[in-house]
Formats: C-alpha cells, structure tokens, sequence
C-alpha cells in the first residue's frame, strides 16, 4: 500500500514522493535573487576590484545601481547555462545587449560589455559551477546543477508557504 501505480498499463513504474523542482519551475526573479544571496554568502566568488567604475555596455548611459550588481549577473548567467547550455562570451553579451539610445538618431542593437560576461564565467568556473563544453561555450557541471535545483527547491517552498 506505499506505492500508487503511475498506470494501469505499466503498474510497477511507482510514482516518486518527493516532486522535483528544478529552475524552470519557480519565477525567475525570485530564483536569480535567492542564488545571488547564496552566492554572496558563500563568499566563494571572486569579485573583481574594478565592479564600481564599470558600465555593462556600451548602451548604457550609467553604472548600475545595485552594488550587488555582479552576483546577480552571475546567477542571471547560471540560470541562462542551465537552460541553454554550450554559451560562451560572445552569446553572453547578446544576451545582455539591449538598444542604443544615439539622440536624434535612430537606436540601434547594442551588445553587452565582454569583459564582464568573461570575468563572470572565469569566476563561476573557480566555483566549479560550470565547466568547459568541448563543442565551444561552458555548460554546467552536475555540482552546478545540484546547487541550482536545491535553491530552486528552496525558492518553491517559501513561495508554497507564502500561499
């Protein structure tokens, strides 16, 4: 009586009692906040010294205005490995682009600073998160994703006891 079959057809496949959560389950605002906390609470990734002088392209008009500002791209960078693995720094920084603002003449599409988006995997890669892909890119090693689906799991259950 401890196990329900998952079907009628195939009644000895049981289904599992503990639901998994992953990062494609929970909002990702929530997600990328509570793994930047992590992150800096670990106070295992390198942050380099120059964070409060940088813009993060050259779209924008000023520095960003959270002093947080690089755990969060970091864990704004995991979540986006996680879902779409084999990126590297040159996807990065489309990823981050946005639209230029040139005056009077027309906006055009801006890529992301490289410098940031290769410092952040550099330091992801020291936490051994994520790895090298042989194709081109980093993905994320099976540690990385743990962590990810832990704190995903996290991010659920205050959101299930918020409710």
């Amino acid at each position: 009586m401890g196990w329900k079959p998952r079907s009628t057809l195939f009644p000895w496949l049981s289904v599992s009692k503990m639901p998994g959560v992953t990062v494609k389950d929970v909002n990702q605002q929530e997600f990328v906040r509570a793994l930047a906390a992590f992150l800096k609470k670990s106070g295992k990734l390198k942050v380099p010294d120059w964070v409060d002088l940088v813009k993060l392209g050259k779209h924008k008009e000023l520095a960003p205005s959270d002093e947080n500002w690089f755990y969060i791209r970091a864990a704004s960078t995991v979540r986006h490995l996680y879902l779409r693995g084999g990126a590297g720094v040159g996807s990065m920084t489309k990823i981050y682009g946005s639209r230029k603002r040139n005056g009077v003449c027309p906006a055009h599409y801006s890529v992301g600073s490289k410098n940031v988006a290769r410092k952040v995997l550099q330091a992801l890669e020291l936490l051994k998160m994520i790895e090298k892909d042989p194709n081109g890119g980093r993905r994320l090693t099976s540690q990385g994703t743990r962590d990810l689906d832990r704190i995903a799991g996290q991010v659920a259950a205050a959101n299930k006891k918020s409710v």
